[in-house]
């Protein structure tokens, strides 16, 4: 009877799968019926950093920890130019999906529950889903478009992956961070905020631009291209920048679309994952060793191993299903990674290597 009750005060809505499948919810959001490509998350922590990230852009997100919301909302404060907490300035995500949803929070830095922010940012968000079912359907069947449909205001589906989800995501005017002697020229094509506070860590000037931005004046001593939503074949201008960086031999960084974007530069292919990769516990192999690191991931494409040319190395390979975590050329000091480095809320197992990059500059500056 009292959980009834608590329940009563909740605004019920449907949660439709593209298949056919249908789930009944209680909103603790925005109430709005919304559409994305619904995909699911295996962390048990982060909710306020990943609903921020630029590449779940577009996509309903499915969270697989049951109990969601203790901890609240992080404060609004800024460092460096950037939300201290968060992965961009608003919620990315079309909608939330989970479990069981904490309205009580506690914890030290937290200034307001997950509802609150989520009717801020008019997000829809429900739970009393059963999760357990919904992420069965999505591994057998894979990712899809879905809705969250309130009062029977139905809409169509819309699937994501049609529209240049990058160019939604980038800013769209160069922004320069820091002054140290190192110059980082930073492609946004939804770059997570951490990824600007870990370079910054190296004493560096982080330039960031748009993801189309014509670069060839530029004066910079590396290049680094960012993580983002959506499909890296869309990013036609990006690609084309990066054959002539390549070609240039300066050093590159790429993460994530980042990664992708430097293999299609190549000439390598990608495809799209059946439901992706998104969790905090990844295992990776770099190749040609026995280190195994635990990463932090959200992809939906991949790179397809046997399209990549010879003069690269796969430099990581995921452990669980043996598909693209990194490359690396044979010569020139260019390397990419699937996985976050610089993931929070962790593990940084692998942050190691934005050292290795800023060496990599070093070496360059010292070599010209």
């Amino acid at each position: 009877m009292i959980i009834s009750m608590m329940l009563s005060n909740y605004k019920k809505a449907g949660l439709i799968l593209e298949d056919g499948s249908e789930f009944r919810g209680y909103s603790f959001g925005y109430e709005n019926s919304v559409t994305g490509e619904i995909v699911f998350n295996t962390a048990m922590t982060g909710y306020p950093e990943s609903l921020t990230d630029p590449s779940y852009h577009g996509q309903i997100l499915v969270l697989t920890y049951p109990s969601i919301g203790n901890y609240g909302v992080p404060g609004k404060t800024k460092q460096d130019g950037l939300p201290e907490f968060f992965e961009s300035e608003h919620i990315q995500t079309a909608a939330l999906i989970i479990s069981d949803y904490s309205a009580k929070y506690n914890h030290w830095n937290a200034s307001q529950s997950l509802g609150d922010w989520l009717k801020e940012e008019k997000v829809p968000g429900l739970f009393g889903i059963d999760t357990r079912q919904l992420t069965k359907i999505i591994r057998e069947k894979g990712s899809m478009p879905a809705k969250i449909v309130f009062d029977d205001r139905d809409i169509d589906f819309y699937d994501p992956n049609n529209d240049n989800l990058v160019d939604q995501v980038s800013i769209r005017q160069k922004i320069v961070y820091g002054h140290g002697p190192h110059r980082i020229l930073l492609i946004d094509c939804g770059v997570k905020n951490n990824i600007i506070r870990y370079l910054l860590r190296y004493n560096t000037t982080v330039i960031r631009v748009p993801w189309d931005y014509d670069y060839s004046k530029e004066d910079y001593d590396g290049l680094f291209i960012s993580n983002g939503p959506g499909d890296p074949t869309m990013c036609v201008p990006t690609i084309n920048n990066l054959r002539k960086s390549i070609h240039a031999g300066q050093p590159v960084f790429g993460i994530c679309l980042g990664h992708q974007l430097i293999a299609l530069a190549t000439g390598a292919k990608t495809y799209k994952l059946k439901f992706g990769h998104r969790s905090h516990n990844q295992p990776v192999l770099e190749a040609g060793t026995n280190k195994a690191y635990l990463t932090s991931q959200n992809h939906g494409f991949a790179v397809r191993n046997e399209s990549i040319p010879e003069d690269w190395h796969i430099y990581f390979e995921n452990l669980n299903d043996g598909s693209n975590e990194g490359l690396k050329h044979k010569s020139k000091p260019i390397f990419t990674t699937q996985f976050h480095p610089e993931a929070s809320s962790g593990p940084t197992d692998t942050a190691f290597l934005f050292g290795e990059f800023i060496k990599n500059v070093e070496e360059w500056k010292n070599g010209h």
